[in-house]
């Protein structure tokens, strides 16, 4: 699938909204919060992304096509445990991860106490120095689900290379 030099570009955006809970995880970083996210796993809408445009960018499908929700094995699992069988599965076509450029959309919780923390995780992950992972936080000025408070959403970029 893969041959020397191959460098390829992938995107990836995932979005949940907002439920019954304490807490959000974002990059693998537990954040206390007044509501959760509702999703089958953990509701790591950053990984999530993060996974999508690392299987776009190999040709590859969507997280749904690899951890479907209808599968209980997936219920309510730790994101990152994906990421890394993600990864793993990009290897066995050659291709590793060159760097990521994400951007978390949420009005609230304030994220910017965590974003090292987040990028750590993922660098670690994906076997990347931390340099290589840049991880921002917006709001959309209250427009929108995000800025009613109803989720979070992100978007993630990734270069890959074999």
């Amino acid at each position: 699938m893969s041959n020397e030099n191959d460098i390829r570009i992938g995107h990836g955006y995932d979005a949940h909204r907002f439920g019954f809970g304490d807490h959000v995880v974002l990059g693998g970083v537990t954040i206390p919060h007044d509501q959760g996210l509702m999703a089958h796993s953990d509701g790591d809408v950053l990984i999530h992304a993060l996974c999508d445009a690392l299987l776009g960018a190999a040709g590859l499908g969507d997280i749904g096509r690899h951890f479907p929700d209808t599968d209980p094995v997936f219920k309510g699992i730790d994101s990152r445990i994906l990421l890394r069988k993600v990864v793993a599965e990009l290897q066995q076509y050659g291709f590793s991860a060159g760097n990521v450029d994400a951007t978390i959309i949420a009005q609230q919780p304030r994220l910017s106490a965590h974003v090292e923390k987040m990028q750590q995780h993922l660098a670690d992950d994906l076997g990347l120095d931390a340099s290589r992972v840049n991880i921002k936080a917006t709001t959309t000025e209250r427009m929108g689900f995000t800025g009613r408070g109803e989720g979070i959403a992100a978007h993630a970029v990734v270069l890959i290379h074999a």
